[in-house]
């Protein structure tokens, strides 16, 4: 997630402010140390992250993954000058697993998630993530592929966009505004985002939309994490991040609303509890954590950031330190396979 500047210079770094910038890097530098280590950045952006790492970790390759090809263009220029210390992957990031793999990598020393739409997709009119500017619904983050927002505007019925719009942007109004969306949908198919910020703004009782900002938000949001199967790769994507994780490695989340923050804060809590069963007098080795958290709770941008970036006001950082290897009773079972 990053602050879009002005959109004047070409490069990448022209672009964007990477949140917590130094505070990821930190967290991730203990476990970089030695030559060859490797991170991956998972949700590689512009590469900003990528970018300090290389800067300021001299003994540390990245690998970056983006399902955007646009932004692996971008991020790949910018980061040209660092020679083979970085290399690009165009991929969804919970196939980190099958990445390393491909690169000969039985494991990593660090992982980092940025969460959410990037600056690149907020700038980028014509993609159609942003409320504030008329555009084709689109807010696919890989254009290549996949249902756009317009597909699931005129297709889903108006229990399933009830749905997406209560689950995803926790949106009260979500039945109201699935309603209308059917209805005009019968007279004219949605195609451009600015009709469907008109309607929200109508179905949204006067007194609720003096607080909050835009209106169209939550609906927005729902929508870009239908589009792109957000909840469903973050929930395969942290697992395998830390099964990619080599003893003594990092993995830091930065997650920007309350769904995404749930699955991490879950996922991390799972790994940095013991899992004997209460009672026993001794602590079996195999049940012990494989996880050391490395923040208390949930980290939020410190006064100084919220005042140069404030898209830094929603950011929820969360970082753990790979202990052992993950207890076989605890390992993510396949799709399609009972969970433990």
């Amino acid at each position: 997630m990053t602050t879009p500047r002005s959109t004047s210079g070409s490069g990448a770094e022209d672009r964007h402010v990477p949140v917590l910038l130094q505070r990821c890097v930190d967290l991730l530098a203990p476990a970089l140390a030695e030559p060859g280590s490797v991170l991956v950045d998972c949700t590689l952006g512009m590469g900003g992250h990528t970018e300090a790492v290389l800067e300021q970790v001299p003994t540390a390759r990245v690998v970056g993954i983006d399902r955007d090809p646009q932004a692996i263009a971008l991020a790949s220029q910018r980061l040209a000058r660092f020679g083979d210390r970085f290399q690009a992957v165009h991929a969804v990031y919970d196939e980190i697993g099958d990445v390393i793999a491909g690169l000969g990598l039985p494991s990593v020393q660090g992982v980092l998630m940025d969460l959410g739409v990037s600056s690149l997709q907020i700038d980028e009119s014509e993609r159609g993530f942003s409320y504030a500017q008329d555009a084709p619904l689109d807010m696919r983050m890989d254009t290549t592929t996949g249902l756009t927002a317009a597909d699931v505007l005129n297709t889903y019925d108006e229990r399933e966009l009830t749905r997406i719009l209560r689950e995803y942007g926790e949106e009260r109004f979500a039945q109201r505004i699935a309603r209308a969306v059917v209805r005009r949908r019968e007279v004219e198919p949605w195609t451009r985002s600015a009709p469907l910020v008109d309607l929200v703004r109508a179905n949204i009782p006067a007194a609720t939309r003096k607080t909050g900002g835009n209106p169209a938000k939550r609906t927005f949001q729902a929508l870009r994490i239908e589009v792109n199967g957000e909840l469903e790769v973050l929930e395969r994507a942290v697992p395998a991040a830390v099964e990619a994780l080599a003893v003594g490695g990092r993995i830091v989340v930065e997650s920007y609303q309350s769904l995404e923050d749930r699955i991490v804060k879950r996922e991390l809590a799972r790994g940095a509890t013991s899992s004997a069963p209460p009672g026993l007098p001794v602590e079996p080795e195999t049940h012990k954590p494989y996880l050391r958290l490395l923040v208390r709770g949930a980290e939020e941008a410190p006064a100084e950031e919220l005042e140069r970036n404030p898209r830094s006001a929603s950011v929820r950082l969360r970082a753990a330190e790979r202990l052992r290897p993950t207890p076989d009773h605890l390992r993510h079972r396949p799709r399609g396979e009972n969970k433990p």
